[in-house]
């Protein structure tokens, strides 16, 4: 790599360090946040909502303004942006000014995300893109799983304010750099005017369906609040698609879907991120509620994965760009959900080392060969030019069927785990003690349940109910995340193709259509006269 492109990859590494760290270190400073501002369990979700909201429904015109005015110059607004709103954060005198400084953090991280993508696509040729997006990826992941351990620590030896803070000395760093080796990508001669009004609808139609998934599992499906906001999100979206199709300068070219390797790692990336936000939300939930881990424990649980991709992203990129992507989109998928598969051998009594650590170690090396060539070959089908909406559509697209995923699962297993519990005791059968006992395991699913004061055979038959269900409805999110990643492999496998390679030949790249050993092989198969 030059310096230059090295720098590159420094500055949009430590620009999204910050993004991704934030998306998890906040969850653990929720409890400190309440206590010392208040604001009770909604001020709590919306601490973290906000700032996901803002992200997700603002994702495609954050990339749009990349390709506009450059990648260079949105990324750093971006930066800046989130470094003042994360001051904002750390001085909030009360919990309303926190979440709406934790809504302006995802807005300027909505600029950042896509433009740091760019920017590694302008810095790097297409050949050299997967071992760079693969570097990018592990130390993005990296920054994910060290986020509850950092927030523990801040909170613990300083203040929750600490933990936005931190932020700071990150976002100086990355401007010195950008400042002093990023390269402004020459202006196009003509700069298409920016589509606001595009950009208000995919605002409206991205915001409404991520309201209506956060809400989902507090309220239900059929509540308007869930209705409302996700009914009208698509209604956006489809006026926000006509739109599109018609006016001359559309932020999102829906030429984009016509190419065969966009289109494919998109609709994988849906399927793989609804698989994956499966996995890492339950198998979370059953290790602390039936398994007995503390969340310390759960969230090590995990820790393979991340050292596994940290380890082996830059390798899996780089071969994919050596050998083309089709077969790592394909067979990383199959071989992830063969890991998931393995966590149906997973009991009440969980073993980590003999029954999780294997599943997730064969699961990480499947994902491992999958993210980095996956976000190389979406960003390598679009024009250099589109790059920061191509990484703003993949980003969306990932997000939501993150969301989707968690959303639509909750009431499969919240039944599955009513209907085994039920079909393992009848609660006519139960004193109102033991009734009230599988109620509120019920209302809780996954778990063991409380079996405080009941008689000790009732106790007993209680308890086995509930972890036969719990690890009966697990079995049933573990196999499904394992189709979702599955089919992801499988669109890989039917629909990616791979990129014709250069070939570094003088007289091929003269324009030459024979070249030395073509015309010996012609001089070979000539008649020779008699």
């Amino acid at each position: 790599m030059t310096r230059t492109q090295r720098l590159s990859l420094f500055a949009s590494i430590m620009g999204t360090f910050v993004v991704f760290l934030d998306g998890t270190v906040v969850n653990v400073a929720l409890p400190a946040i309440e206590e010392d501002l208040g604001g009770g369990l909604a001020g709590q979700q919306w601490v973290s909502n906000g700032y996901l909201l803002a992200l997700a429904a603002l994702i495609l015109v954050g990339g749009s303004l990349g390709d506009v005015f450059g990648e260079r110059r949105v990324f750093s607004i971006g930066v800046v942006g989130f470094g003042l709103t994360s001051l904002i954060c750390a001085l909030a005198p009360s919990i309303e000014v926190l979440v709406a400084g934790r809504v302006l953090q995802g807005v300027f991280g909505a600029l950042l995300t896509p433009s740091a993508l760019a920017v590694i696509v302008a810095a790097f040729a297409p050949a050299e893109r997967g071992a760079a997006v693969g570097t990018w990826t592990a130390w993005s992941g990296m920054a994910a799983v060290l986020g509850p351990f950092v927030g523990g620590q801040l909170i613990d030896t300083a203040s929750w304010r600490w933990v936005f803070a931190i932020n700071v000395p990150f976002v100086v760093l990355t401007l010195v750099i950008v400042a002093a080796a990023v390269p402004q990508r020459p202006r196009a001669q003509a700069r298409p005017p920016v589509d606001w009004p595009g950009g208000a609808l995919s605002f409206l139609g991205l915001a409404g369906p991520t309201l209506a998934l956060i809400r989902q599992p507090e309220s239900g499906w059929g509540a308007m609040d869930v209705f409302v906001p996700g009914a009208a999100g698509v209604l956006f979206l489809a006026i926000f698609l006509a739109r599109e199709v018609r006016t001359a300068h559309p932020m999102l070219p829906l030429g984009l879907f016509r190419r065969r390797n966009f289109a494919a790692g998109n609709g994988e990336t849906l399927a793989m991120y609804a698989g994956l936000s499966i996995l890492f939300f339950y198998l979370v939930l059953f290790l602390q509620q039936v398994g007995g881990f503390t969340a310390t424990e759960a969230g090590l649980a995990t820790l393979p994965t991340t050292l596994v991709m940290f380890v082996l992203s830059k390798r899996a990129g780089r071969l994919a760009d050596r050998f083309g992507p089709r077969w790592f989109l394909g067979f990383g998928p199959l071989l992830a959900a063969a890991g998931l598969l393995a966590l149906l051998r997973v009991g009440a009594d969980v073993d980590y080392v003999t029954e999780v650590l294997p599943a997730l170690l064969i699961f990480s090396l499947g994902l491992t060969a999958t993210v980095a060539p996956l976000t190389a070959t979406v960003l390598s089908d679009a024009e250099e030019n589109q790059a920061g909406i191509a990484s703003g559509v993949n980003n969306a697209i990932a997000r939501v069927g993150g969301l989707l995923g968690v959303a639509a699962l909750g009431a499969v297993i919240a039944a599955q785990f009513s209907g085994a519990l039920r079909a393992e005791i009848d609660p006519a059968t139960l004193s109102p003690a033991g009734r009230a006992a599988v109620q509120r395991a019920e209302d809780r699913v996954l778990v063991r349940a409380d079996v405080t004061g009941l008689e000790r055979d009732e106790a007993a038959a209680v308890a086995r109910a509930t972890e036969a269900a719990s690890v009966e409805a697990f079995h049933t999110g573990m196999a499904i995340s394992a189709a979702l990643v599955a089919l992801g492999g499988m669109l890989g496998l039917a629909f990616v193709r791979n990129p014709r390679r250069d070939v570094p030949c003088a007289d091929c790249a003269a324009g030459q259509l024979t070249a030395a050993p073509l015309d010996a092989a012609r001089e070979r198969t000539t008649p020779v006269a008699a």
